[in-house]
């Protein structure tokens, strides 16, 4: 990937919008659990990251300029605190040229600190050599400079609907976290999980802030690539924990956070294939692409493949490597939306009822253009033997409607458990950041797991609300939710053999997650963004929130595609495994979960060519595909051993 590319993905992910307070029907706020700070994650060691802090003692720190540190910075509470006047900046005992850095904070009220980097101790302070990372209290701090800002130079783009610079830091007294990326190409600002800055050292847009800020007065001031990250003594108490750094090379690569990689190959599957109606260039002489949102079988004995197009086209074919025909199941490209600039919405889920042989059900999902705009649509369809296309788009019955308030962020994975009901992934209702804080409302069904019975209708409904759904009862709680607090499942799936309900998160601008979602539970967002506070509203770990059974982040993947625990029998080497990807990198894993020790005990690569996967699937026989948006209609894949 290119730096303009990586760039302008950052700045589409990294979009600023506010964070505001969560509306009616949230639940009661449990104590945040501090049991694991100054620790690292399975995940933050594989990909690399390194204590700064131990949390016991300040080795690795020292004064600016001298050998050791002063009796003023204390280490109280698992923190390295200013406990008097007199401390000094302190710096690290080690060098950092390019870098990440998770440090947290705590400033007392009215307070002012500062993070450093890229300190030479050539000055008599290190700000006249090295960036600073402004800290303090953002109510009562008397510098008009905000926490977070990069001092003098950068500061967030203005809260569109505040008109204010944007604030994502929660009050003095309570922790915040600065996550702070520093290459050569790219530097990158984000306070409690939310983008502040992107910008270069030493650009021409860089250099002509430091000429407009006080630091032009300091010849070398910006100038060091290679330097010590230091902690500013201004006076006034403040606290330091959590600080985690993960060197980066010249390339930019980080450690692939794997145990090995596995013996196997992707290779195309299907591909001789002829899509019935579909054709690469459209009768205006447009190119168009074949987006094969879904594949997944009836579970009827048939033994055939289903897939269906983000565009509103289901086809049918043959579970045989050499078949060349596909038949249209049926065609709702006059009532599906779908264009390339709002590329979340369409077609985006599609489930068989457990009992199709016998009933001819099916269900969709998708974002209709006879709606209002955004709006989605969950539909049941019945198909007959003899059922023509048209018969079968005729046959739709409703079941909900609905609105979505931006394009993105739409979820729509449709997945059938082992207890029979329908299971819908809602998105938190788009653009960035949670705006509308849908995902803890629980008013509204964005951000959530819905599950209703398609086989009872309750009234005035075309489905059913099942009893023993967790929130039946409640005031101000619909009572379809299942599961809540997450931002847009890109695919969900039940593992066959143990009934686990697997579902992958994709993350804002740091992480990406997968979870086990479990009846009831609260799964974060937009207080945490997989194991991290998120926003001024974030939450540290608590016995409420359920965190994730595996991350990744940003500089290994930026947008995850859930897949399915592998239960099939042609690949021995994936048995048990739960089978994911990246979209953007193209990387494909599979992650190993000891239902023992409930956790991730291996995360293992499988070799591909890097494709963007958008979906995952599988045959009756529990065979495992993924797909790809191609120009060619041969956008389906399998494993193979090598």
């Amino acid at each position: 990937m290119t730096e303009m590319l990586r760039l302008r993905l950052l700045v589409v992910l990294g979009l600023c919008v506010a964070v505001l307070g969560f509306p009616g029907g949230r639940a009661a706020v449990a104590a945040e659990d501090e049991s694991q700070i100054n620790t690292l994650t399975p995940y933050e060691i594989k990909a690399g990251w390194k204590l700064l802090f131990d949390g016991k003692t300040t080795k690795g720190w020292r004064n600016y300029k001298k050998e050791s540190i002063s009796d003023s910075w204390q280490v109280e509470n698992g923190a390295i605190t200013w406990t008097k006047g007199g401390a000094g900046d302190i710096v690290t005992v080690d060098e950092y040229d390019s870098f990440e850095l998770s440090i947290e904070y705590n400033i007392s009220e009215g307070g002012n600190s500062g993070i450093m980097f890229h300190v030479t101790e050539d000055e008599d302070a290190p700000w006249k050599t090295g960036p600073e990372v402004q800290v303090q209290d953002n109510v009562k701090g008397h510098d008009p400079q905000k926490s977070g800002w990069l001092y003098q130079l950068y500061q967030p783009q203005p809260d569109i609907w505040k008109n204010a610079p944007l604030d994502a830091t929660r009050p003095a007294g309570q922790w915040n976290q600065v996550q702070l990326r520093v290459t050569p190409n790219i530097c990158e600002i984000n306070v409690n999980g939310i983008r502040y800055a992107l910008f270069q050292k030493g650009s021409d847009d860089w250099n002509e802030r430091v000429a407009k800020s006080k630091f032009k007065a300091f010849k070398n001031f910006g100038k060091p690539i290679k330097g010590v990250i230091a902690l500013q003594d201004h006076g006034n108490k403040v606290a330091f924990r959590n600080i985690k750094i993960r060197q980066i090379p010249i390339n930019g690569s980080v450690p692939e956070p794997i145990d090995g990689t596995l013996p196997l190959k992707v290779e195309p599957a299907f591909a001789s294939v002829n899509w019935a109606g579909w054709d690469a260039v459209s009768e205006d002489g447009k190119s168009q692409s074949f987006r094969p949102i879904v594949l997944t079988n009836a579970g009827d004995g048939s033994n055939r493949v289903f897939v269906a197009t983000q565009q509103g086209t289901i086809y049918s074919l043959k579970n045989d490597q050499q078949t060349t025909d596909s038949q249209v199941l049926v065609d709702l490209r006059d009532r599906v939306t779908y264009n390339d600039r709002e590329n979340e919405e369409g077609l985006l889920g599609f489930a068989f009822h457990p009992q199709f042989k016998k009933n001819g059900q099916f269900f969709v999902y998708y974002t209709s253009s006879k709606a209002s705009p955004h709006t989605s649509v969950i539909s049941r369809f019945t198909a007959k033997a003899d059922s023509k296309p048209q018969d079968v788009a005729a046959s739709e019955e409703e079941l909900l409607q609905i609105p979505q308030p931006f394009w993105n962020h739409n979820g729509g994975t449709l997945a059938f458990g082992p207890d029979g009901h329908l299971y819908v992934g809602m998105g938190d209702g788009g653009a960035a950041n949670d705006l509308k804080q849908q995902a803890q409302d629980m008013t509204s069904l964005l951000g959530k797991i819905l599950r209703i019975d398609v086989d009872h209708k309750d009234k005035g409904l075309n489905y059913a609300v099942p009893k023993d759904n967790p929130f039946v009862g409640q005031e101000k709680v619909r009572p379809e939710i299942y599961a809540y607090g997450f931002r847009n499942i890109w695919r969900m799936s039940f593992d066959r053999q143990t009934g686990h309900l697997w579902a992958a998160d994709v993350g804002q601008n740091l992480w990406e997650e997968i979870d086990i979602v479990t009846k009831g539970g609260n799964y974060g967002w937009s207080m945490r963004e997989g194991h991290h506070p998120f926003g001024a509203h974030g939450s540290g770990r608590r016995s409420d929130l359920i965190d994730p059974v595996w991350e990744y982040d940003h500089q290994v993947g930026y947008s995850i595609t859930g897949g399915h625990v592998y239960r099939g029998k042609l690949i021995p080497e994936l048995t048990g495994k739960y089978l994911y990807a990246d979209y953007v990198t193209g990387k494909i894993w599979a992650l190993t979960y000891d239902e023992a020790q409930k956790q991730v005990v291996r995360n293992e690569a499988i070799p591909s060519e890097k494709m963007p996967v958008i979906s995952f699937g599988e045959d009756e026989q529990g065979e495992v595909y993924f797909t790809i948006v191609t120009a060619s209609g041969k956008g389906i894949f399998r494993f193979a051993k090598q």
